[in-house]
Formats: C-alpha cells, structure tokens, sequence
C-alpha cells in the first residue's frame, strides 16, 4: 500500500496522473509505482486527460517509457463540453493562465471518475482547489497528493 501523508492509503476508484505524476509513474518513482500496483490490485483504473500527453511528449525515443505508461492507462478525451466546464471551474477558484487551464481541464476529468480517487500532482495547490467537493463526503472528495 502506499504511504501519504504518514499513514497508508490504498486507491479504491482512481489514480489520476497529472504530466509529473506520468514521468514520474514513468520512470519507476516508488510513490508512483506503489500507487499503481494499489489501483490494480483493486482492479481500478488509472487515467489522465488526453491533454497532458502535450505536456511530456516530445516525438523522440525518449518518449518509450511514457508511451509504455500510456499503454496501460486510460486517456480521456477533452471536448467542448470539457473544455467549457474547465472554464467554469477556473471561474469558480479565480485562478487563470495556461497551466491553470491545463490543470483545469485535469481536474475535470478528476471530478469524472469513480472514488475513491487519488490525484498525483506537482501542482497539489491550485489542483486540490479545482477539485474541490465541500458537499462531498470526506470519504469520496478526490485526494491529491503530491508527485
């Protein structure tokens, strides 16, 4: 099981990988790795938004061990209707400017999937704000740890 925070936690619904959480995952981060043996062994899912595959490709060799990640990981697709409700949370938490949005459109897909739900980020901040659920049980608000 994986160790946040000083205690351990297993994914229940979701891991959600941002593009650190990705290269991280990618490249063998014990955190990352722990994490994703967790989501399986619960025969859940770890997804990402098609978006952050912008973020760590680069069209080069050293992109075979993200492309191996990414075979075995769930890509959603960004719409207009993504797209528009990404606004609106940007709206919601003031926050702006292109990384925000790509955050925005992650947390979108976050807020999408079943929970229990990790969200393992180099932006815990401005992403534990765009996914925030006050109304939602403690239980089943997204947990975003850091990558």
């Amino acid at each position: 099981m994986a160790k946040l925070r000083g205690r351990q936690r297993a994914v229940g619904g979701t891991l959600v990988l941002d593009a650190e959480g990705l290269v991280k995952l990618a490249n063998g981060n014990p955190l990352a790795m722990s994490l994703a043996r967790d989501t399986h062994s619960a025969d859940a899912q770890i997804v990402t938004a098609a978006t952050t595959l912008a973020e760590v490709l680069r069209g080069g060799s050293a992109d075979a061990s993200l492309h191996r990640v990414l075979s075995r990981i769930a890509i959603f697709p960004i719409g207009a209707q993504e797209g528009r409700a990404a606004g609106k949370l940007l709206g919601q938490t003031g926050l702006s400017g292109h990384r925000c949005a790509l955050d925005a459109l992650l947390a979108v897909v976050a807020l999408a999937q079943p929970r229990p739900a990790i969200l393992l980020t180099s932006d815990p901040k401005d992403l534990a704000r765009l996914t925030e659920e006050p109304l939602c049980p403690r239980g089943q608000r997204i947990q975003v740890v850091r990558a």
